[in-house]
């Protein structure tokens, strides 16, 4: 397994099939807006197999100095439980240029993954507005 951070190297025909069919986040977005999102993204994390096919990725948005926001985490169904997850994670917060950001992450179903990383429910300083799609 191999993880990059090059924008470039993302297969973005990969990433727009996963988001559009494989999550119960976001399904409202076109693929013109995961390519936005993709392209005014803080950072981007591909997993790639050994063949170079991608089987992995994750997106943030940050200010770039204090805070960030964990997004689109998804694996390859095929290619999960074998800890591409746990590894995409720490690339971007724990071993990126953001590692001493305050992180933020919105999850239905993956809380113990992000638990081993520090996450933990909002305290009474958070305040979120629901989105209204």
């Amino acid at each position: 397994m191999e993880l990059s951070a090059d924008p470039s190297r993302l297969d973005r025909d990969w990433v727009w099939r996963m988001l559009s069919t494989q999550v119960y986040w976001g399904l409202w977005r076109t693929r013109a807006d995961v390519e936005a999102q993709i392209d005014s993204a803080w950072r981007v994390i591909g997993a790639y197999d050994s063949d170079g096919a991608q089987v992995g990725f994750a997106r943030a948005v940050s200010d770039g100095v204090g805070f960030a926001y964990l997004a689109d985490v998804i694996v390859e169904e095929a290619h999960r439980g074998h800890g591409i997850g746990k590894q995409l994670v720490a690339a971007m917060i724990d071993d990126g240029p953001g590692s001493s950001f305050r992180w933020t992450l919105f999850t239905l179903d993956a809380h113990g993954l992000y638990e081993q990383f520090g996450f933990v429910p909002p305290d009474a300083t958070a305040m979120v507005r629901p989105d209204r799609h």
